[in-house]
């Protein structure tokens, strides 16, 4: 360990966040620059314990405390060699992932925690200035063929490690750009889409082939996926998203949220928009549902010029800090506030909606909410009841439906390719292979909607999986056992 007492000289820090009155005025990036000088302070944190539960923590088994060591001592190539071993994307993962590694640090026990989110993107952006990121081709060509379907996070993760074991990998795309959620979900103010562009040049430099406006089982038939390749990998993410069946479902202005935030994403980088305009100008946002999603909308509402947003979630109001039932190191399901709530919205808790309510031409003038209290049997699912006389009406000219996704879309691909699904509405497999010999699955597909940091390990996994079938053995990297799932 480079600097023992270093957790004791050196707090917890992080670069200024650009002011809220400056961010709001555009879409780059929130965080500050990278300070070398800042990111081998915090390494330096890092207590090298007996037993790093930062790995465990982390979905993707990263190597933290050897790669935090290597920032404080000064050799970024050697901390990107370290962490690039077990993440193929750190430019992402350093950017949008919550960090289940931080809540699993064992500094965090009694002081915050090491940054190790920042100090991630801190070596993979040093590593481009520096040039360490160079194509890796492989030496040997297999002579097969593998088709992944879908250019997310579990996707371009698979390419990356099946093309790195030799064979000819193809991505089919549906969308006009490569990425997926990546491109077409997270907002710009979160993820640069240069920053996805520079990765996607790296990884066609090393080979992969993207095709893009390919809907395999629409303008790309099954047979011919199946007759070009040896292997299919599925990789279309958890596209079905949750509805709220309740009157008045129809009227205009009702939306859901990743149409909003596509058609966003598509506006910044200056593609075709299709269909309805969604665009908050002017307008009284509600946003239903508090996950991630819901945040991102209200980044977008308040950056479009909304005159006020409202976040509504129906479950009840996190505790600050962790409580006997969220022991360390488990992720605990705590209080978050984002980047997107600091620039201004009204959060509710432990509201059900139960109406959406609108004028004789069909469009949207408010919600019909009301409080609940939470009730939590000795066994069975909880439920809620609603508090009397809390029924009221919220004015608004937009809702935004952020309430998670469900499972896969099935018609087309995965009912012609005639894979089994399980009970939730994913595509069921064992070691990543589906029902159908050859066909196999990844991401929020098969593990339903989930993180991009578990979408990247999943799509590490499958392509071992998807080698060893191919191959009979495989000498991509193993995710270490015992990880632990704890988001």
């Amino acid at each position: 360990m480079g600097k023992p007492t270093g957790f004791l000289e050196h707090g917890r820090s992080l670069p200024s966040r650009r002011p809220v009155e400056e961010r709001i005025k555009d879409y780059k990036e929130v965080d500050g620059a990278i300070e070398p000088g800042l990111s081998q302070k915090q390494a330096s944190r890092c207590m090298d314990c007996g037993t790093p539960f930062c790995h465990h923590g982390c979905p993707l088994g990263n190597n933290i405390p050897e790669f935090n060591d290597a920032v404080y001592k000064g050799n970024w190539k050697l901390a990107y060699d370290i962490l690039i071993s077990t993440n193929n994307f750190p430019e992402f993962t350093g950017r949008i992932c919550p960090a289940p590694c931080e809540a699993s640090c064992v500094l965090g026990i009694n002081k915050p925690a090491v940054t190790i989110e920042y100090i991630e993107k801190s070596v993979i952006e040093k590593a481009f200035e520096e040039g360490y990121v160079l194509p890796r081709k492989p030496s040997v060509r297999s002579g097969r063929r593998v088709a992944i379907i879908g250019s997310g996070p579990a996707g371009l993760a698979a390419a990356a490690q099946l093309n790195y074991a030799g064979h000819r990998v193809t991505v089919f795309e549906r969308a006009d750009a490569v990425g997926g959620l990546l491109r077409y979900g997270i907002p710009d103010f979160k993820l640069d889409k240069e920053i996805l562009d520079r990765r996607i040049s790296v990884m066609e430099k090393e080979g992969v082939v993207f095709r893009t406006n390919a809907h395999v089982g629409v303008n790309i038939p099954i047979t011919e996926i199946r007759n070009e390749h040896d292997a299919i990998l599925m990789c279309g993410g958890s596209t079905v998203a949750r509805d709220l069946h309740i009157p008045g479902r129809g009227h205009k202005g009702v939306h859901f949220a990743m149409d909003y935030l596509s058609q966003q994403n598509r506006r910044i980088s200056g593609r075709d928009l299709s269909g309805e305009v969604i665009h908050a100008r002017g307008k009284r946002v509600v946003v239903l549902g508090g996950g991630d999603t819901g945040s991102d909308c209200v980044g977008t509402a308040n950056r479009q010029g909304a005159i006020s947003v409202t976040q509504i979630e129906i479950l009840s109001k996190p505790p600050q800090g962790r409580t006997p039932s969220m022991p360390w190191p488990q992720w605990p399901m705590i209080l978050r506030t984002s980047t997107s709530h600091e620039e201004g919205c009204d959060r509710n808790w432990s509201i059900v909606t139960k109406a959406f309510e609108g004028n004789d031409q069909g469009i949207l003038t408010g919600i019909k909410i009301c409080d609940i209290q939470w009730n939590t049997p000795e066994s069975g699912q909880p439920s809620f009841t609603e508090v009397t006389g809390t029924e009221r009406v919220i004015p608004c000219d937009m809702v935004l439906l952020a309430l998670g996704f469900v499972h896969p879309e099935r018609k087309g691909m995965l009912t012609e390719l005639g894979v089994e699904t399980d009970d939730r509405g994913n595509v069921k497999c064992h070691d990543y292979q589906t029902s159908v010999e050859g066909i196999f699955a990844a991401g929020d597909m098969r593990r339903g909607q989930s993180l991009v940091v578990w979408a990247i390990s999943e799509g590490r996994e499958a392509a071992r999986a998807v080698d060893e079938f191919l191959m009979g053995a495989s000498s991509l990297e193993r995710k270490e056992k015992g990880i632990l799932n704890v988001i």
